[in-house]
């Protein structure tokens, strides 16, 4: 999972154990575990019986993933196995000790694979190109045979609520697209269920919570610095609107679940070639919610006679 810039806090959170103590610290871990129960109960992500093999990269969201689901799992009303799965790239200088010890204290199962993609994306990616197309797909299909390896039911990854609205914007400016990373998807060679537990979470909330945890971060050197300019873009541009505009943020992560066909211009999606006078559809010509006219106020007119003339 590519290493990003969180958005600053302008209410930056204490660190350490004082910190995890404090009730503003709790109020955002209910808050947390709130929106991953919601997105869980929305898309039935998780299942009893399931196996989830949680995705776990070395940084705050991930690690916010992880704790999310084992504190669910603990009041869950399903029963449920989670298994942590990292894999080691070969990266120089990778600290392959951290996660290991990190998964041992939280008792948690675990899982370390070692493939040296590096090597490989360092070849075939010319000198100042950006890795991630070739990294993630060489990291996909290596998440894909581990989680067959360990009988996973579930992939889960941690990708929040502005991850899915940045790729949005991606798609519609560069892409020519209306397209998004859905919560939950059947990998294309249809063995795996894929999910994003933290579709609801903005990520300036789990960057608090990463703070206060004080988690081990090991950040991306493959690909951090090389992050793609146009993402970048796209993330300033929202993080611009969520300070200027208060509830915008909120306002488009609420369209992603409220998709009207009929409004739009895909075929494949809407029948427009049938539509005739006598087509049902849901929201007829209203683009918007009706607006509230002000009544006209009752006027009298006075006809004057001959003899009214002065």
């Amino acid at each position: 999972m590519t290493a990003a810039t969180a958005p600053a806090d302008p209410h930056p959170a204490a660190s350490g154990v004082e910190a995890r103590h404090s009730n503003t610290f709790l109020r955002l871990k209910k808050k947390l575990e709130r929106s991953v129960g919601e997105a869980i109960g929305d898309y039935n992500m998780i299942g009893d019986g399931d196996t989830v093999m949680v995705c776990v990269s070395g940084g705050k969201d991930s690690y916010t993933l992880l704790s999310c689901l084992l504190a669910l799992r603990e009041r869950a009303p399903v029963d449920f196995r989670i298994v942590a799965m990292n894999l080691d790239q070969k990266q120089p200088g990778f600290p392959d000790h951290v996660l290991p010890q990190y998964f041992e204290s939280i008792g948690v199962d675990y899982r370390i694979v070692t493939e040296d993609t590096y090597s490989i994306v360092k070849d075939k990616i010319p000198e100042g190109k950006t890795t991630c197309s070739l990294c993630s797909r060489l990291r996909r299909g290596i998440i894909y045979r581990t989680a067959k390896e360990i009988g996973a039911t579930r992939i889960a990854l941690g990708h929040h609520r502005d991850d899915m609205l940045e790729t949005l914007f991606l798609n519609l400016f560069f892409g020519g697209k209306i397209k998004a990373m859905p919560p939950k998807l059947v990998s294309d060679d249809g063995n795996h269920v894929v999910i994003r537990p933290l579709a609801y979470c903005a990520e300036a909330d789990i960057a608090r919570f990463a703070r206060a945890m004080e988690y081990p971060i090991i950040p991306c050197n493959l690909c951090g610095s090389l992050e793609h300019a146009q993402r970048k873009q796209i993330k300033a541009m929202l993080q611009g609107w969520a300070r200027e505009f208060p509830g915008r943020i909120e306002s488009l992560a609420t369209a992603l679940k409220n998709v009207v066909p009929s409004h739009l211009a895909d075929s494949r999606l809407f029948d427009f070639v049938s539509l005739t006078q006598q087509t049902v559809v849901a929201e007829g010509d209203t683009v918007f919610d009706p607006p509230e006219l002000p009544q006209a106020r009752a006027s009298v007119v006075r006809l004057q006679g001959p003899g009214d003339a002065r």
